[in-house]
């Protein structure tokens, strides 16, 4: 691999977006939880959901920030090191980038000041309904770069002219293209299984440290429900975007599955070292038939090879199959900490068993890695297309200097890091803290309304 002005430019936006990435699914995950919370609260009255739900509120926050400002930065480096994909693109993705900001970004700016810092001036009610609109508008945020995203790689509803800019013939079929249900369904799910082991992990902290531990069982418990509906229903989402991949984007399939060539009835390869230049895969481990019956439902489904297409036209096959091989061993490695769960709450352990509490503290950063691995599948899987099957990545950078595109790449790598270290950081802090865990004698909302505004505690707890 040259490190050309392409290639440097494709690293320093992998690096910046992949980084990007991880915070809108906590956000996602988060503030789902905190509207969660938030509901519990006022339907049962009791103070431990409110605490929680402030707790919860505070590290929400850490990610919005992040969010934020890694966000900015995309849209500037798409014009920078990708301007002439801008251009011809532009008529398509910058509308859906605009919706997102109406229809989402502004939401969530509008009612994020009110969840954070409001509770004890607006009261119950509409403190909930804050946290249900920035939990709305997180998952809205995901629906528009998604769509966009989506039409990436299924491009229909628009066309390539004569003067080599995309046309709309049709909005609806833009933003609805094939692959943007499952897209959509699965990254959101994803996000919600990532927030529920960083909150299964954070509760297990304190019952380890023996602090809080009312408010954490209850976080815990709560979390593991959770996690034992949603872990296996990312996987039925995962199996029908991949039926949705062999439709829509059978290379990529290929390069997931390392398969060279077409045939029917094809073995399930647990593990390989796919050789580009032969073709081939070395030391694999295959399960006969289990191939095809996973990726098409049929014990004799045909799934095409990377063969049917030009070697310069196929992905790099080693990182995707690796990643994708990552994502699913994570996804196995969480449904299997669901159940044993979901086993030590039938025997009266859940909160006890240490080494389960340890297991938690180690999985809570997985779900993270695995929507990374899922993103380099997705995206490493698409190339050589920066719009599948019509724009190729090669003809969509600028015209750059490869130098200035590697010392910008390097100032990204120190301050992002920089930034990553200043969240755990805080992120440390506040679970140090765990003030907002513990309990105070107000009553539930329901008797307590009239004096919500004046509560010395509740002003304390927002400060």
């Amino acid at each position: 691999m040259t490190l050309d002005t392409v290639t440097l430019s494709r690293l320093q936006f992998a690096f910046t977006v992949g980084f990007h990435i991880l915070w809108p699914a906590y956000s996602i995950g988060i503030a789902c939880f905190v509207a969660l919370l938030n509901a519990l609260w006022l339907s049962t009255g009791k103070t431990i959901y409110r605490n929680l739900m402030r707790f919860w509120i505070h590290l929400f926050a850490l990610g919005f920030v992040m969010g934020v400002v890694t966000g900015v930065v995309l849209s500037y480096e798409i014009g920078a090191n990708w301007s002439v994909f801008s251009r011809i693109t532009g008529n398509v993705l910058g509308p859906l980038f605009m919706y997102e900001a109406l229809t989402a970004f502004f939401l969530e700016g509008g009612f994020i000041g009110i969840m954070l810092f409001g509770e004890a001036r607006v009261g119950p009610r509409v403190h909930f309904f804050s946290s249900l609109m920035v939990a709305l508008a997180t998952i809205l945020s995901a629906f528009w770069v998604l769509a966009a995203n989506s039409w990436m790689q299924t491009p229909q509803g628009a066309t390539l002219g004569r003067d080599g800019v995309f046309h709309v013939n049709d909005w609806a079929t833009v933003i609805f293209n094939p692959s943007l249900p499952y897209r959509f369904a699965h990254m959101v799910c994803a996000s919600f299984v990532s927030g529920v082991f960083v909150v299964a992990g954070v509760s297990a902290i304190f019952l380890l440290r023996q602090r809080n531990r009312e408010s954490a069982r209850a976080a815990l418990s709560l979390a593991m429900w959770l996690a034992l509906f949603l872990v296996p229903f990312q996987m039925i989402l995962g199996d029908q975007h991949g039926l949705n991949t062999r439709r829509y984007q059978p290379i990529k399939l290929a390069a997931m599955e390392a398969r060279w060539d077409t045939g029917r009835g094809v073995p399930l390869t647990l593990f390989a070292l796919p050789d580009q230049e032969k073709e081939t895969n070395l030391w694999s481990i295959d399960i006969p038939y289990l191939g095809s019956l996973i990726l098409t439902h049929s014990w004799n489904g045909e799934v095409r090879g990377l063969k049917e297409v030009p070697p310069r036209d196929r992905p790099y096959v080693p990182l995707v199959f690796f990643a994708f091989r990552a994502m699913v061993g994570i996804g196995i490695a969480l449904l299997s900490l669901s159940i044993i769960g979901a086993y030590l709450r039938r025997r009266g352990h859940l909160f006890i068993t240490k080494w389960f509490l340890i297991a938690l503290i180690l999985a809570s950063p997985l779900g993270f890695v695995a929507t990374i691995a899922g993103w380099i599948v997705t995206e490493a899987g698409r190339q050589p297309y920066v719009v599948y099957g019509l724009l190729r990545t090669a003809d969509g950078a600028s015209p750059l200097v490869a130098v200035n595109v590697g010392v910008t790449l390097i100032i990204f790598i120190i301050v992002y890091t920089l930034l990553l270290a200043g969240f755990f950081w805080f992120f440390a802090q506040t679970i140090i803290r765990g003030a907002e865990l513990t309990e105070l004698p107000d009553s539930s909302p329901r008797s307590a309304r009239g004096r919500m505004r004046a509560t010395p505690e509740m002003l304390k707890g927002t400060s």
